[in-house]
């Protein structure tokens, strides 16, 4: 699973837990998408989590 080039955010690990109460792993992944960015102003492919292109820490290339 990809990374978050800006910001780093991974994949996260927990314990799902049923309603018996029997425990086993599981993961939360983020919503990383692929973006043609402008990077020290060249075009560039990256890994950006959506939550910093909403917040605008990436420019988008046009």
């Amino acid at each position: 699973m990809a990374k978050c080039d800006i910001c780093g955010k991974g994949v996260s690990f927990g314990i799902k837990v049923s309603h018996s109460h029997r425990r086993s792993n599981r993961t939360w992944k983020p919503n990383v998408v692929k973006v043609k960015a402008v990077v020290n102003g060249a075009h560039k492919t990256v890994h950006v989590c959506t939550r910093c292109l909403r917040s605008g820490k990436v420019q988008r290339a046009v």
